[in-house]
């Protein structure tokens, strides 16, 4: 958040859209922008108060164009389905923000960091599931059900599609590519257009 504030010198005036986000990230932030949260209806929490909340989706947001100062999406991108639905996502964020910051892990880093394992993503799908199925280091670090961690795990197995540094300037032609380093290694990238 640092950083992000640092590249856009954000004010108390200053129109945020957070694309699938939540306010915990937030509180890291020293400037509190006017903030407006896109979430798919199911995913929003309905007791956040003090900011506007919008049902909607990534790829297709109710809102004209260059309507936002700047377009926020922290680690969403990579959810939103196939290589198409991810340009959809793209193209929305530069259509609604006059600037724009979306994170997301990389796909070369060796930890995947939703399921929280050493290089799972690399092997073939049905030795991920083999090893997902029975643990995970998520699950050791978020509470859940069990109806949740399967649906979780399905998701990870079926709809994240990781980005490398290539593919998300391939959809942000316009931005820079940033990257977080965790121990050296990118561990996210950033495209980001100020």
């Amino acid at each position: 958040m640092q950083l992000f504030e640092r590249t856009f010198e954000l004010t108390e005036c200053t129109t945020v859209l957070d694309v699938g986000g939540s306010p915990l990230i937030w509180q890291f932030a020293t400037t509190h922008p006017r903030l407006t949260f896109l979430n798919l209806p199911p995913a929003m929490d309905k007791n956040i108060s003090g900011v506007n909340l919008v049902g909607g989706d990534g790829r297709l947001m109710p809102f004209g164009d260059q309507t936002f100062d700047i377009v926020f999406s922290n680690s969403t991108i990579e959810h939103v389905g196939t290589q198409a639905d991810q340009k959809n996502f793209a193209d929305e964020v530069t259509r609604v923000g006059r600037r724009f910051w979306v994170q997301t892990p990389n796909r070369y880093f060796p930890m995947e960091l939703h399921l929280m394992l050493p290089i799972v993503h690399y092997l073939p799908r049905r030795w991920q599931r083999l090893i997902v199925t029975r643990f995970t280091g998520w699950e050791f670090l978020v509470a859940h059900t069990e109806v949740e961690r399967m649906s979780y795990i399905e998701h990870c197995l079926t709809e994240l599609r990781l980005l490398s540094a290539a593919e998300l300037h391939g959809l942000f032609p316009d931005a820079v590519i940033a990257r977080e380093r965790m121990f050296g290694w990118p561990k996210s990238l950033i495209a980001f257009k100020a």
